[in-house]
């Protein structure tokens, strides 16, 4: 076994007193899993439990003595943990039954990113490994695919690589970035990665380390490393996340029990949990002295507050990125994995304006027929008149008349008042009626210049040929298309005018309620588009909005206005 020396003091019961105590600044549920430490010293022997302070220095040691750090300016320096970071291994190794085992064997770690979660999840791995007396230990890395799972393996690899002391008591098993498992011959012991697929194989691990739970969609890597844990004696799983998006996936039930576990609402012995939050009312967009709740290594340098200063300044410019920002920054769960609108831009482009009153103008637009049933958007971008005037958007939205109740329950919104207070616009049937979409644009032309609609490229023909039928007469229709390659400039130019506050809407709630749910999904070039997948409900409106913004923001001609040429807008 690794010998390692021992440290002197107790960094678990002093962290948890300067917590409680306000002179470390924490969150409410770090606090909360402080206060339980120091209530479990009084009560936790009555329940069989014990705090043992030799484990506790042993373990800390093991950090400090035989494992370094890698990469950047910490290559090869001892890795000597933080005060949050003593608080979480001291706890999971310090706390023991009777036997001497230990009590928590399920931990939930969730805190911002960059606080190095990830090395201190490979430390505790390596240590299961070669000096946790386990014979045989199996240890993991587990992730829902074996890429990802690579990715914290890789952190233990380095550590191995720097340690003078594990690289001669471990044999790796392939070369660089490909090693894919360590093996302690002396216990007959090894860590490896492994995803959920691979649980045919019948782990049964001593160590297992999980992760970015957020990301699992199910519970079941978490279920294969349990079902075989039954076997081991004090086996652990280590979890540790950002905060994510999805209050459906098993991130947020674990989120909700630690949290739980923390205030003492439930009781279980056996889990242990570290979740970092604000505190009600903390805005970390507005006040920098909260970052610390949420970025325990903060004080360290670990990210910078340089790095998150830049994060906050790109999530303002950036409506996309804010529910990003806010969720692996400064842990606040979010409702949409990236919501590409914030509310606070969205409202801010709000003007009280009639419609009609802007007769004669020329306009661009965006039509998403959408499905027979589902909701059919017409958004037209209305030119100003005079230069330094915003754009304004005129919104029109179409559902089929029958199941309209079963509608408005089933998408959680008032149709039924949108439609009485004019927003929505319904056609007798079970599908909307092409026609009458058609015979309201046509209308419109007459009210005003409409130079370009622009839509969906698969169901053009269909709606040019039932006009050519019925004989009513069209603007330009340009057909658009929907992946990467279109999408993606109009979403810059439609995000860029709401910023600059060169476009405004007249708060129509059934385009606004879509501008909430709109969520952009990235390839690998950076280009984006709208994903009506991902979304939290209807996009259609939106969608018609940004492919209006596509045709209408630097295409029109100079007309009568040649005072625009050359201005940001229109060059």
């Amino acid at each position: 076994m690794i010998k390692v020396k021992t440290t002197s003091r107790d960094p678990v019961t002093s962290y948890a007193r300067n917590v409680v105590s306000g002179k470390i600044i924490a969150g409410p549920h770090v606090r909360h899993a402080c206060q339980r430490h120091l209530d479990d010293l009084e009560q936790a022997p009555s329940r069989g439990f014990f705090f043992d302070l030799e484990k506790v220095k042993r373990v800390v040691g093991f950090y400090q003595d035989v494992l370094r750090l890698n990469g950047g300016q910490y290559e090869g320096k001892p890795y000597i943990l933080l005060d949050w970071q003593k608080f979480i291994v001291g706890s999971l190794f310090g706390w023991v039954d009777s036997e001497g085992l230990r009590r928590f064997r399920v931990a939930y770690v969730e805190t911002a990113k960059g606080s190095g979660k990830s090395p201190l999840s490979a430390g505790i791995g390596l240590y299961g490994l070669v000096a946790d007396a386990e014979s045989r230990a199996e240890c993991y890395a587990v992730a829902t695919k074996k890429d990802q799972a690579m990715i914290l393996f890789r952190d233990a690899v380095a550590m191995v690589d720097q340690s003078p002391q594990l690289s001669k008591a471990l044999s790796k098993s392939g070369v660089g970035q490909m090693t894919w498992n360590l093996a302690y011959h002396r216990s007959g012991s090894f860590f490896r990665p492994i995803s959920s697929d691979d649980g045919q194989s019948g782990p049964r691990p001593h160590i297992a380390l999980i992760d970015e739970i957020h990301e699992h969609k199910t519970n079941i890597a978490v279920e294969m490393m349990r079902a075989g844990t039954k076997s081991r004696r004090q086996a652990l799983i280590f979890m540790i996340t950002n905060s994510g998006s999805d209050r459906t996936g098993p991130c947020w039930q674990y989120h909700e029990y630690a949290t739980r576990i923390a205030s003492r609402q439930l009781e279980d012995d056996s889990f242990f949990s570290y979740v970092c939050a604000l505190d009600e009312g903390d805005d970390p967009f507005a006040d920098e002295r909260c970052w610390d709740k949420v970025n325990p290594s903060l004080k360290a340098g670990i990210p910078g507050k340089r790095y998150i200063r830049e994060q906050v300044n790109e999530a303002r410019g950036m409506p996309s990125k804010e529910a990003l920002v806010r969720r692996l920054n400064f842990c606040q769960w979010t409702d949409a994995k990236n919501p590409w609108i914030s509310a606070d831009v969205w409202m801010a482009a709000k003007r009280n304006y009639d419609w009609r009153s802007l007769r004669g103008r020329r306009a661009w637009g965006g039509l998403d027929l959408g499905s027979t049933t589902d909701l059919t958007g017409l958004v037209l971008w209305i030119e100003p008149e005079e230069y330094g005037q915003p754009w304004q958007l005129v919104t029109f939205a179409w559902l089929p008349e029958d199941d309209l109740l079963r509608k408005e329950e089933l998408d959680k919104v008032p149709y039924l008042v949108w439609k009485s207070s004019g927003y929505l616009e319904t056609t007798p049937g079970r599908a909307v009626s092409r026609l009458a979409v058609l015979r309201r644009i046509a209308e419109l032309q007459n009210m005003f210049d409409i130079q370009c609609i622009a839509f969906d490229r698969w169901r053009i023909e269909d709606l040019k040929q039932l006009a050519e039928d019925e004989d009513i007469p069209l603007p330009p229709m340009e057909p658009f298309g929907q992946g990467y390659k279109e999408m993606s400039p109009a979403l810059d130019k439609f995000e860029a005018a709401l910023l600059n506050g060169e476009v405004v809407h007249d708060g129509n709630p059934i385009l606004t309620w879509n501008a909430a749910n709109a969520v952009t999904v990235q390839d690998a070039a950076e280009n984006r588009k709208l994903s009506k997948e991902k979304a939290t409900g209807r996009i259609d409106l939106i969608v018609a909005a940004v492919m209006g913004a596509g045709i209408a923001i630097g295409n029109q001609d100079t007309g009568n206005i040649d005072d625009f040429i050359n201005t940001p807008l229109y060059a």
